[in-house]
């Protein structure tokens, strides 16, 4: 009886531990995941809201504080050219396939333009 009893509690544990990972694990991972341009962070915002937010306060005093809170360590320098206050710098951020033109004099962002764009039009970055 002893035998029998030890190992149906070896059996029953070994069917618990067998079923239990199965509710955990989703039924197909690729349905959960969101793309990059729809995922949010700890703004809560997804990338696509925060150009939009770029484009609408392009030109404004605080749109280069946007920027580097956005887009943190993801911007490569790509040209440097006249307009603003000078010179602006032209900004690349490849996740997103974005070129962003910022005015580091004052401190805000100039134009935003979809792809790799090394030199602006002189109208654009005025």
């Amino acid at each position: 009886m002893k035998i029998a009893s030890s190992l149906l509690t070896s059996v029953a544990l070994a069917g618990i531990l067998a079923v239990w990972d199965v509710p955990l694990k989703p039924v197909n991972p690729l349905l959960g995941q969101a793309s990059a341009a729809e995922m949010k962070d700890a703004t809560g915002l997804t990338t696509q809201q925060k150009i939009d937010l770029l484009i609408k306060h392009k030109g404004q005093f605080g749109s280069g504080d946007e920027l580097r809170r956005f887009f943190f360590g993801d911007l490569e320098p790509l040209a440097i050219q006249p307009g603003g206050a000078g010179m602006v710098v032209n900004l690349y951020n490849k996740a997103n396939n974005v070129t962003i033109s910022y005015c580091s004099t004052y401190d805000v962002v100039i134009a935003v333009k979809k792809g790799k764009v090394a030199k602006f039009e002189a109208s654009e970055v005025k």
